[in-house]
């Protein structure tokens, strides 16, 4: 099985589930990803966004900040995780 972002084999402990609608707005469908990328679509986009634009593969794929973490992380180990300092403050300036 293969993350859907990155494309790298989905193995090991740094595996989590992703929901394509937040679960803020009863969004229930799940897809498995490496932790560091599914850290890297919660500090690039609010949850309003995911609900309205970036609620499948496709359009995730299409944002330009996306496409250049995954250029980066494909070079990466598949344990490979670093915190993003990003997601912590961005998330407390999110408005629903």
């Amino acid at each position: 099985m293969l993350c859907p972002i990155c494309n790298r084999p989905l193995t090991g402990d740094y595996i989590q589930e992703h929901h394509l609608i937040p679960k803020t707005f009863k969004g229930r469908e799940t897809i498995s990803l490496h932790k560091i990328c599914h850290q890297k679509l919660h500090a690039t986009f609010t949850e309003r966004e995911m609900l309205h634009t970036y609620n499948n593969i496709e359009s995730i794929l299409s944002h330009p900040e996306i496409q250049k973490f995954i250029q980066w992380v494909q070079n990466k180990s598949i344990d490979y995780y670093t915190k993003n300092d990003e997601t912590k403050s961005r998330y407390s300036k999110r408005k629903l």
